[in-house]
This record gives structure tokens, C-alpha cells and sequence, in this order.
């Protein structure tokens, strides 16, 4: 058996624990993630010891009753790290959302109230010893998932066990077992039980971490789940979900992972439209940061790619062009617009759809990039409101006409983005929409 080997601060958690007359067992995935090959650092512990006694044995300094109603409380370590101690627990009464619990159990009531057995392994840090009472182990070495017990009253008892094994599934590259998937599919009526923040969760959860997230969401599509709880998107399209796997997870760090993840999120929706994207999104309590920019990626795609394809078709795109493009992307969604859909040519051209070459793709990702700094929006035009009031035309709607007028003559020659040069166009743009009354100038 694989050795599991705990950080020096969860020793010593289990080590007071077990010094104060307590149980101290490492559980869930830090166990399974360990025996799989890992390095888990997020190590949580089960234990006899009551939220109280937690509390009164770390001190107050060094605890945080994150969930203490259902037995959790979080420990700092020396260096302000958390981990989460929880009481053994049975379930006393659930509705397929929360559960109600009772403290007092044993390790084994514990283990057995959790979702699926390669998640119910035990391990005792100070010996060693492993508590698998379930099989979790010969389920990871036949990369299998299966419920704890009786696989339809585990779903019921919590409704997200559901899309739960599908991410791990998809995750590991697991099977589903038998019984546990006619649960997941009986369940699929039933998840609307769930609060669109759990729901939300599990998709980012989704986006972050498994490789090729299609695997999931066609089983979130073909088990009935989507239609439950995207109904958007329940008839999402094999190239739609297979654009998820070419946009890219990786990435070293806060922003980058969170954005690429954003961009994920875009290309399942990318066949809605804008409008429809942001009503699903709002309703899973996305981020209006999130939802914003899904939606600014989605309008982009609709409103271009039919040109895009045809042009890239026939080699006629040109700087001019691209400008255009650019302006109706943003350049600040440009290289997430241009990951999202590569990502989806690619999946049409596997599909054996026509879509642009990967050299094309390629050709015009570095040109929208080099246009960026172009002046692309009415922000970067030489002359704005000031130089429009000096010239005598007054505030109003019509402001916006001419900016706009003029942002579309520097699109097609940048070299006139000057004040004397944008200043000379005036008279023109305003005869054109005032019906000749140039006169509104001053000269």
C-alpha cells in the first residue's frame, strides 16, 4: 500500500487531539488524492472530540467555527494555514439539500455517511493505521466510482452527490459504477433541489479541475442534469462541449487560472445568445464580473464569426479588417475571445466540420494582438468632448454620433488619428447628420 504522508501541522493537530483523549483520523480527498500519487496540502481530520472541545483545546486565537453546527471547526497552524476538524457525525434527517446531524458517532458512522468509498478511507496519523470499510482502496486500483451503501439513498440524502461523481469521474478518468449511475440519472429530476450557488460551485469546480471537461458535461447533459438545471443549454452540441477541452486550465497562479476558467465558462455557452448567456449565468449567481465577460465574448462571437470564417476561408483578411474586428471584440476581451475560438474551430475541424486552418487561426490571433495597440475605441480618438464643445456642437445624444463616425475613419486609416486631421472630418460628419446643417460649427 501507498504511504500517506501528512504535513508537520496536521501531526501536530492529531497529536494534541489524541494527547487531550480524543480520535484523530485523516479523511476525504486528501486520502484518496494521496493514494492516487499526489501531494495533497489540504489534509481535514475527523475526530471524538465535539466543536467545544476543539475550541477550548486550540484556543480562540486559533480557531474559526466555519460550520460549527454541523461540527467543523477550522484549526490555524503555526503559520496561519486552516484545516478543517470536524466531529464524527451520522445524519439524522435530510432533504436532499441540508442534512441535520448528531455528534457522538464513531469513525465507521462517519465514514459511512460520506458519498463515495474512495472518498471513505481513514488514516491515523500517528500510526498509520487505515480505516477502509467501505473498499475505497480496491476502487481506486479499479478506477472506479461507487456510493457508500445504497447508492439511490446516498443521492437523496444529498442531490449534488450526483454531479459530484461525474466530476471525479471525469477528473480520474474513472468509471461510474452501475448502481451508482442509474442513481445519478434517477436523480437528475431532482437537482433543482440544489441552490444555484452549489450548482455554480460544482461547475467552476468542473472548469478548474478536470482536464477535459467535456467528459463531464456530457454526462451532465446526457443524465438529464443540464436540462434541470441549465435548461440554456440542455441540447448543447458535442463541438460546443469539446471546445471546453481546447481552452486551457493550466496556468501558475490566481489570475491567470481564474480567467482561463472565465473563458471556459464562456465557450459552453457560446452557441446562446449574449442575452440568454447572462439571464443563465445570473440565475447560477455568477459574478457580474463573471457574467459581463462571458457575455462581451459571446455577443463578439455572434456578431463575427460567419465573417471571420468567410474571410479566413479566403484569405482576404487585411490590418483593416482586423481593426473592425478588434473594435467589435474590446481589447481587453481580444485574447480570451481568441482562445475561445480557437479552441472552437479546432473542435469543428475534429468533427470534420469546415472551419479556418490552425495557421489562420494562428495568423489572425497575431494580428488581432498587434492591433491592440491601435486605436480600436471612441477613448482613444485624438480629440473627445472638450474639442467637440470648442467647436460649438452642443452636449447631447449627438456627441456619440459623431465620436462614433469618427472612430470608423481612423478604423480604415489609423494615420488620421490626430487633432488636426480628426478636427478637418468635422464639418462633413456633422452636414451628414444634421441634413447639410454644418453651420453648427464655429469657424
Amino acid at each position: 500500500m501507498r504511504t500517506l504522508h501528512p504535513t508537520e501541522s496536521v501531526l501536530d493537530i492529531a497529536r494534541r487531539l489524541e494527547d487531550a483523549g480524543f480520535e484523530a483520523w485523516c479523511v476525504g480527498g486528501a486520502i484518496r488524492d494521496a493514494l492516487l500519487g499526489g501531494a495533497p496540502l489540504d489534509w481535514d481530520l475527523a475526530t471524538s472530540a465535539r466543536p467545544e472541545d476543539v475550541q477550548r483545546l486550540f484556543g480562540r486565537k486559533r480557531t474559526i467555527p466555519v460550520g460549527i453546527e454541523f461540527g467543523t471547526v477550522c484549526v490555524l497552524d503555526a503559520a496561519g494555514v486552516g484545516h478543517e476538524i470536524t466531529t464524527f457525525r451520522r445524519d439524522v434527517r435530510t432533504d436532499g439539500r441540508h442534512a441535520v446531524v448528531e455528534f457522538g458517532a464513531s469513525l465507521d458512522d462517519d465514514l459511512a455517511r460520506r458519498d463515495f468509498t474512495i472518498n471513505a478511507i481513514a488514516m491515523r496519523p500517528k500510526t498509520g493505521e487505515v480505516r477502509d470499510p467501505f473498499g475505497g482502496q480496491r476502487d481506486l486500483d479499479a478506477r472506479i466510482v461507487r456510493a457508500v451503501g445504497v447508492a439511490d439513498e446516498r443521492m437523496k440524502e444529498d442531490r449534488l452527490r450526483a454531479l459530484r461523481a461525474i466530476r471525479f469521474a471525469a477528473r480520474f478518468g474513472f468509471f461510474i459504477e452501475a448502481e451508482t449511475q442509474r442513481a445519478i440519472e434517477s436523480s437528475a429530476p431532482y437537482l433543482t433541489q440544489l441552490s444555484a450557488e452549489r450548482v455554480q460551485q460544482e461547475l467552476v469546480k468542473t472548469m478548474q479541475q478536470v482536464e477535459c471537461p467535456s467528459q463531464a458535461l456530457v454526462r451532465w447533459r446526457d443524465s438529464g442534469a443540464l436540462r434541470a438545471l441549465i435548461p440554456a443549454i440542455s441540447d448543447v452540441s458535442d463541438a460546443a462541449l469539446a471546445t471546453l477541452d481546447g481552452v486551457s486550465r493550466a496556468g501558475a497562479g490566481g489570475r491567470a487560472v481564474s480567467q482561463r476558467t472565465s473563458n471556459r465558462i464562456a465557450a459552453l455557452f457560446l452557441d446562446c445568445s449574449a442575452e440568454g448567456a447572462r439571464e443563465a449565468l445570473k440565475a447560477l449567481r455568477f459574478s457580474k464580473h463573471e457574467i459581463t465577460w462571458s457575455a462581451s465574448l459571446i455577443g463578439a462571437w455572434q456578431s463575427l464569426h460567419a465573417d471571420m470564417e468567410l474571410a479566413l476561408e479566403r484569405g482576404t483578411v487585411d490590418d483593416r479588417g482586423a481593426r473592425r474586428w478588434l473594435a467589435t471584440i474590446g481589447r481587453t476581451h481580444a485574447r480570451g475571445f481568441m482562445r475561445v475560438v480557437h479552441a472552437r474551430w479546432k473542435a469543428e475541424r475534429l468533427a470534420g466540420h469546415a472551419a479556418p486552418s490552425e495557421g489562420a487561426v494562428r495568423s489572425l490571433h497575431k494580428r488581432l494582438m498587434r492591433g491592440r495597440f491601435d486605436a480600436i475605441e471612441i477613448g482613444d480618438l485624438a480629440i473627445g468632448g472638450d474639442e467637440l464643445r470648442a467647436a460649438g456642437i452642443p452636449p447631447g445624444p449627438l456627441f456619440a454620433k459623431i465620436l462614433g463616425a469618427l472612430l470608423d475613419r481612423v478604423l480604415e486609416i489609423p494615420a488620421r488619428n490626430t487633432p488636426e486631421a480628426l478636427l478637418a472630418d468635422l464639418p462633413d460628419i456633422v452636414a451628414a447628420f444634421n441634413g447639410g446643417a454644418g453651420s453648427l460649427l464655429q469657424h
